[in-house]
């Protein structure tokens, strides 16, 4: 292969595999592997959903934890250019994630399940702006988080307001996050199902009783609504004022489920995917935590949720069961840490390609040609061989024509009188092309004996000393030259593709 064709191999296989780490990967979840629920459910009572009733479905898509990364999270200085780089690579993964993967599927709403920065209870207001600033950009959001072509739902987290313990000291925590995001207990409706997020860090804070009874006043006003829909319940993590706590206590949990009466229950905080069944008074209720959308906290999948919920009520004939009100898929993200692994392992090949793969003068098509050649003949005699004629002894027989009484022509076998040369006689030869060779030979060392002694007369050397051969190149020299080639390629690479990464890099971290 020539050099300017293994470079120019490289340089494509580069532009294939950045072309796909930074732009092609996030639009596999829209086009390839997922979909909404109800495009492929098959209710109980009915066929599967013919294409003249996809009107019967509110879309929601589903997020959790984006928890951005701020001095809290490493331990570095704000000004640190490592935390920069983490926050630059780790914003941009989400943003991608949002535009390419989740906004292509067109939802009526969208609903984050918390956490939405890191260290929010801990951040000056100054540094909590510029977090809630970062947010608003990653996910395309407006003033007081809307967005212009659809609704968009908060519930706070941990990360966001901390737990109940810290309310009395720090009230400003509670203050910029409901003048941003709305009250943290709150109700709304998307289709005909009724959604009743609530602030669980407070519903098992027993020494701060203002805190709990917010939040338990209004989980006991929401239940004495008789004019509800089916009930889908949003929580996230809590604690008792003193202790980290993931999760609330079961005597909460199951006064919760007999209040809300939920038909299933979504929550966030652990980063990762699972699915859990609870008992309650009125049956099994399925509680799913999603997992974050950050590649960044501690999951090498992040996923979000597609929903489906009905549009028509609970009374309609075509709905089999509550539970079949509220559709949901699990999606994942593309996995950005073996992006990143591929992009290091491709780095190698080409280097150890450009330093120890050798090159020639001819091209690669030539040599693919000559491999395919090689190959047909290695076929051909290992298949094809048998059916070759073999020899026999007609090869040393002779034909003599006769003719019968009637004027036929017959052919009549003869031994054949040619001597038979032995192997073991190396000097007589039977044949012209044969007698050649030595021939040949001979001349040829005559020749060289007699340009050797010409040489050695005229230069005035010893006609029987030993000629020295030429030497051949030092290794410094050919690791000399394959250096300066690897750089001269790398630099062609790099000035294709770099160019090409940067641009990618830059199209959709900038305002639309």
């Amino acid at each position: 292969m020539k050099q300017r064709e293994l470079a120019g191999l490289l340089c494509f296989t580069w532009v294939v595999t950045l072309l796909y780490g930074e732009m092609f990967a996030f639009w596999v979840p829209y086009l390839w592997s997922c979909s909404w629920p109800h495009h492929h459910h098959q209710s109980s009572g009915s066929e599967m959903v013919e294409a003249g009733k996809q009107n019967d479905y509110a879309k929601i898509a589903v997020l959790a934890d984006p928890q951005l990364m701020d001095r809290t999270s490493i331990g570095l200085a704000p000004t640190s250019p490592a935390l920069k780089a983490a926050q630059f690579y780790t914003d941009l993964h989400m943003r991608r994630a949002y535009l390419g993967s989740i906004l292509p599927f067109k939802p009526d709403a969208v609903i984050f399940l918390g956490d939405y920065f890191d260290g929010g209870p801990f951040l000056s207001d100054e540094e909590w702006k510029d977090s809630l600033r970062r947010l608003k950009h990653i996910f395309d959001l407006k003033d007081q988080g809307t967005h212009a072509d659809f609704s968009v739902y908060y519930i706070p987290g941990n990360h966001d307001i901390g737990y109940a313990i810290l309310h009395p000291h720090k009230p400003q925590v509670i203050s910029r996050y409901e003048s941003e995001f709305g009250a943290r207990n709150h109700k709304f409706t998307v289709g005909k199902v009724d959604f009743i997020a609530v602030d669980a860090q407070s519903l098992d804070a027993y020494p701060l009783k203002s805190q709990s009874s917010l939040s338990w006043g209004f989980v006991k006003n929401v239940s004495s609504d008789s004019n509800s829909n089916p009930r889908r319940f949003r929580r996230a993590i809590q604690d008792q004022g003193i202790l980290y706590q993931n999760y609330v206590t079961e005597e909460s949990s199951n006064d919760l489920l007999d209040l809300i009466k939920p038909v299933l229950v979504l929550s966030g905080h652990d980063h990762d995917q699972c699915a859990v069944k609870h008992e309650s008074k009125l049956g099994t209720v399925e509680e799913i935590t999603l997992g974050t959308i950050s590649w960044q906290m501690g999951n090498l999948f992040p996923s979000f949720m597609l929903m489906s919920v009905r549009n028509f009520s609970e009374s309609d004939p075509n709905l089999a069961s509550p539970q079949e009100a509220v559709l949901t898929q699990l999606c994942f993200l593309p996995t950005q840490t073996y992006i990143y692994i591929w992009y290091l392992a491709l780095f190698v090949v080409t280097l150890f390609s450009l330093l120890f793969l050798p090159t020639n003068n001819k091209s690669l098509w030539q040599q693919v040609v000559a491999v395919l050649s090689n190959c047909k003949q290695i076929l051909s005699s290992n298949f094809f061989g048998e059916g070759r004629k073999e020899k026999t002894d007609d090869e040393d027989c002779e034909y003599e024509m006769i003719w019968d009484a009637e004027g036929s022509m017959h052919l009549v076998k003869k031994s054949s009188n040619r001597p038979q040369a032995r192997s073991t006689d190396k000097d007589s030869v039977e044949r012209g092309g044969a007698l050649i060779r030595p021939t040949a030979r001979k001349l040829n060392q005559e020749a060289e004996t007699s340009t050797n002694l010409d040489i050695s007369i005229e230069g005035g050397f010893d006609p029987t000393a030993k000629i020295t051969p030429k030497p051949n190149r030092s290794i410094s020299s050919i690791v000399i030259q394959r250096l300066i080639r690897t750089l001269r390629m790398l630099t062609f690479i790099a000035a294709v593709n770099v160019p090409l990464y940067v641009m990618l890099l830059f199209k959709d971290w900038n305002d639309q």
